[in-house]
């Protein structure tokens, strides 16, 4: 009797192996023979389900990113303006470890994409998705009364986010100069100063 095989199971399996290689050894060390056997697969395997490496390492990313998404959804279901903000920013931070390997991955495609041109284009629509969220938000929360009413609210978004990526990223770098509970405290205090 052949065997019965889960082609979306595999297809998980697959992209969760790129991810723990990008994460750990970098996005140059993600080869498709890496990636194989890590998924504990042939080749032949990840031919048969992705056209080529890029595929894989994007649909790694996709994924990665509806993970995050679908988290984000049931933490602010039922919450609004600021208090809904602050929890898509704090979720944003790498401040356990799940979302610590999801910014090393997030950060391991920027310069990536600074080279192709397909990828950069992925990276902007996520991004303007996360974006559009933060502006919407902030706009609950004027409409509530929570923010000062001169603040430029896209600058307002865009600032938040580059604060969010630039904690991130020296948590990364350096982390014997900041901490978790730093990062959240000054995202926090940037917070708190809108109202």
């Amino acid at each position: 009797m052949p065997k019965i095989v889960d082609h979306d199971e595999r297809r998980r399996e697959v992209l969760s192996a790129a991810r723990r290689v990008i994460v750990r050894d970098g996005l140059d060390a993600a080869t498709t023979r890496a990636i194989a056997k890590e998924a504990g697969y042939s080749n032949g395997v990840l031919a048969h389900y992705f056209a080529d490496k890029d595929e894989i390492l994007l649909s790694a990313l996709r994924q990665s990113h509806q993970r995050i998404r679908e988290r984000l959804t049931r933490k602010v279901e039922g919450v609004t303006g600021l208090a809904a903000l602050r929890e898509l920013l704090l979720d944003n931070l790498p401040l356990d470890a799940e979302r610590t390997q999801e910014t090393r991955l997030e950060v391991s495609f920027w310069s990536r994409s600074l080279a192709s041109e397909h990828l950069a284009e992925v990276q902007r629509a996520e991004a303007a998705e996360l974006r559009d969220a933060v502006r919407h938000l902030l706009g609950e929360a004027r409409a509530a009364g929570e923010l000062a009413a001169e603040e430029n609210l896209d600058d307002l978004a865009e600032y938040l986010l580059a604060l969010v990526d630039g904690l991130s990223l020296h948590l990364l770098l350096y982390p014997g100069r900041l901490t978790r509970v730093d990062l959240e405290r000054h995202l926090l205090t940037a917070l708190d100063r809108l109202r």
